[in-house]
């Protein structure tokens, strides 16, 4: 039975794959023809969700009433290709999210992020990250909700890596809470290497909001400690700072 089992699994990834693709078809459409950026957005934001809804993929949300009502800064754990459309699809439209830089080298890709709100970050370019980094605490100030992977980056192995500081910055500068999301799951479903998704259930956690005035705020540096942590506390990977800490 474990062929039979195997076959049916890769079926079953097959046809998310073909959800995924439907989906960046839609949305393609979308940004080409839609001119109501609002519009836009949320017709990305609904495709995105259909990439777990159609393959019945489990998804669960907790801390609902953790998001704040109005604009605010969230920062999320990265450990699959699976976490930006898993939140892009399961946050509220109004969030654009912060994307790396190099994602302007593959220009469907970039047209489709861009025409979608994305906003983008230039990670080995001095000049250009200060150029991006200047544009997205403006787009902070204009009361955007700006969404981060601020690891930059996630691996093979599990585990949660340093947070960079930009959109703990951009947060301060723009006054706004920030909204710590654990994601779990996504490294099991699509591991980094694997060409098919495996079934398996996919968590949003989001945890309480980190606002201006709490002792947590008062800095960049301890913002972005603050809201690792949080994300320590629920997710099921190791924090591999704390490796570092003990090899010194």
């Amino acid at each position: 039975m474990n062929w039979v089992n195997r076959s049916l699994g890769a079926l079953w990834g097959l046809f998310a794959w073909l959800s995924f693709g439907l989906a960046v078809l839609f949305s393609l459409i979308v940004v080409l023809v839609v001119p109501s950026a609002e519009r836009r957005q949320k017709l990305v934001t609904w495709a995105s969700r259909m990439v777990f809804v159609l393959p019945l993929v489990d998804v669960r949300v907790t801390g609902m009433d953790n998001l704040p009502p109005d604009d605010c800064v969230v920062v999320a754990n990265h450990a699959s290709y699976l976490d930006g459309p898993l939140l892009k699809g399961y946050l509220p439209w109004r969030f654009n999210f912060v994307i790396k830089g190099e994602m302007r080298n593959f220009a469907p890709a970039h047209f489709l992020l861009r025409r979608s709100g994305s906003k983008f970050v230039e990670r080995s370019d001095v000049r250009g990250s200060t150029r991006d980094a200047r544009q997205i605490v403006k787009a902070a100030l204009a009361g955007e909700s700006l969404g981060f992977f601020p690891e930059g980056t996630f691996q093979k192995e599990p585990g949660l890596l340093a947070f960079r500081s930009g959109a703990f910055a951009a947060a301060r500068k723009s006054e706004m809470p920030v909204v710590p999301v654990a994601i779990r799951g996504s490294r099991y479903v699509l591991p980094a290497a694997a060409l098919l998704p495996r079934r398996g259930p996919l968590y949003i956690d989001r945890l309480p909001a980190i606002a201006p005035g709490d002792a947590d705020y008062e800095t960049t540096r301890g913002l972005a400690e603050a809201s690792r942590q949080r994300i320590l506390t629920v997710l099921d990977e190791p924090d591999l700072l704390a490796g570092e800490a003990a090899a010194d």
